[in-house]
């Protein structure tokens, strides 16, 4: 065992050198290169080019291959990651903090003026905000509507949706507009959805995904496998959702924006669950013509809000240049940019509220702007537990739905599962962490009183 922890210890040792040989260096004109790790949508590049245009004394330089959150760690923590990174949902933001890799921004933001709680939409929150703390700054900000393609309505003699409905109205739309060939292929489902937009469907039906102490997964309530019921039933008992096997048979080619997508881009549904920040890719497509409305409800009018925030490494050596970043990201130059690219929406909310964002000049057909805003109004961000690493309850989380995804479980099935086994991760964190643990006894007491 000692062998092969040396061993263990000699090729993390190899693999850091490594790292650190080929990390990047200022370059010739003097200028400082900043390490970004984010996703490779095309629109990251003009975000880039700006900052640089602004800030000539840095070089901020894009990353896409090391996005996973559990490479971030590794190499943060082994003194070679990059300089900013972002991060995606409360789950990722607990773990970032909690391996001491994310820093605390909090009075270095106070004192350029900038204040997340107060200036950005409060869906981004858990993706910067965690214990009272900030780890970093929304670069944007989103909730899911329904995109709908107008030719694939008119074909089917359809009325373009309107306002506020529910799930049981917009099933009906679904199933007249899902059409077969010749042979029982689908043409076209009635809707799409990619299955990570679950927990709007748990909080629709009044469910969430913790107590609201955080001590106990409580994801297994008869209000949150409803939901998540629901989502098996619009593949196999409505028949209006493609199944895996299904999408497999439509699958497109790879890259950014692939799936759902360009599935609903080529015209292979109808209607879609998605954000605004789809147009970064739905406009490629020169002949669709779009519309979008709010998403359907269920017993509860909410929605679920997320966006992206962009943390700054605390073990980089360049941490205050990594800092003019963020603070860039919350002045008017990149917010105009976010609306303008349709990156999901500006983080900062008075961006939102200009005629420039309503009717972009530049894209006169986009007049459902409004939609977008209007419906952040009643999204609700991701809920997090703090006894609980949030990669560990993802994973979780991803491999039960996985299984109702592909009919293997039913929901309650699937959440019970889910709920039990986080509770088990919670039992071990407490059991490890004296501080967590005095925190949890704390909680639970003033529970039963």
């Amino acid at each position: 065992m000692k062998h092969l922890t040396a061993v263990a210890l000699v090729g993390l040792g190899v693999l850091s050198l490594v790292a650190w040989a080929i990390q990047p260096r200022p370059v010739a004109d003097g200028r400082i290169i900043l390490t970004w790790v984010s996703d490779d949508n095309p629109a990251r590049r003009e975000q880039i080019a700006l900052f640089n245009r602004l800030h000539p004394e840095y070089c901020v330089e894009l990353d896409p291959a090391n996005s996973g959150s559990e490479k971030v760690i590794v190499q943060a923590i082994g003194g070679v990651g990059p300089d900013l990174f972002d991060c995606y949902d409360g789950f990722q933001l607990s773990a970032y903090v909690k391996s001491g890799i994310a820093w605390d921004v909090t009075d270095e933001l106070a004192k350029a003026g900038i204040d997340v709680a107060r200036d950005a939409w409060p869906a981004a929150f858990p993706n910067a905000l965690y214990e009272g703390r900030t780890y970093g700054f929304p670069t944007n900000a989103g909730c899911n509507a329904i995109w709908f393609n107008k030719d694939i309505f008119d074909r089917c003699g359809e009325p373009y949706p309107k306002g506020s409905w529910t799930w049981a109205e917009f099933i009906g739309v679904a199933r007249r507009l899902t059409v077969q060939e010749e042979g029982g292929r689908v043409r076209h489902f009635g809707f799409l959805c990619d299955w990570w937009n679950w927990p709007q469907f748990v909080s629709q039906w009044g469910g969430r995904l913790y107590s609201e102490d955080g001590t106990r997964c409580v994801a297994d309530s008869p209000e949150a496998c409803a939901g998540i019921q629901l989502m098996q039933d619009l593949i196999y008992k409505h028949r209006v959702m493609p199944s895996p096997v299904e999408e497999a048979a439509i699958a497109t080619a790879g890259g950014w924006g692939s799936g759902t997508i360009t599935f609903f881009g080529a015209g292979k549904g109808a209607m879609a669950l998605g954000g605004r920040w789809w147009l970064c890719t739905l406009r490629q497509y020169p002949n669709l013509r779009l519309g979008a409305v709010e998403s359907p409800h269920g017993p509860y009018r909410v929605f679920r809000g997320y966006g992206r925030a962009t943390c700054i490494n605390k073990n980089s050596p360049r941490r205050a240049a990594a800092l003019e970043f963020l603070k860039y990201m919350a002045g008017k130059d990149y917010n105009d940019l976010i609306n303008h690219q349709a990156d999901a929406l500006a983080p900062v909310i008075r961006y939102c509220f200009t005629p420039e964002f309503l009717h972009d000049p530049e894209y006169p057909a986009e007049d459902f702007n409004a939609v977008w805003r209007d419906i952040m109004k009643v999204a609700v961000p991701d809920q997090i537990s703090p006894f609980v690493n949030g990669n560990v309850a993802g994973r979780i989380f991803e491999k039960q739905l996985d299984l109702v995804k592909n009919g293997q479980k039913t929901g309650a099935e699937a959440m019970g599962a889910a709920a039990r086994r986080i509770n088990e991760e919670v039992a071990k964190a407490i059991e490890l962490d004296p501080s967590l643990r005095v925190r949890y006894k704390a909680l639970t007491e003033k529970a039963r009183l």
